[in-house]
């Protein structure tokens, strides 16, 4: 029970912070896994603006099938 009690005093501040503004951290994780998943998937770039281009068009939402 007092660790129950801690914890919650630990993050009593957050928990009042969603409740105020209803804001999380969501999106940001969310796009963070999209990248390392990109990360992953192939295995390296040889520089820095290759991966660059690979997050914007995953993760831009471009329709690269145009009607």
């Amino acid at each position: 029970m007092k660790q129950v009690a801690r914890t919650i005093r630990e993050r009593l501040p957050n928990v009042v912070s969603y409740c105020t503004h209803g804001i999380t951290n969501a999106v940001a994780e969310g796009m963070n896994s999209k990248i390392m998943s990109i990360k992953r998937r192939v295995g390296g770039y040889r520089n820095v603006e290759n991966f660059k281009t690979a997050i914007y068009t995953c993760c831009g939402g471009l329709d690269l099938y145009p009607r």
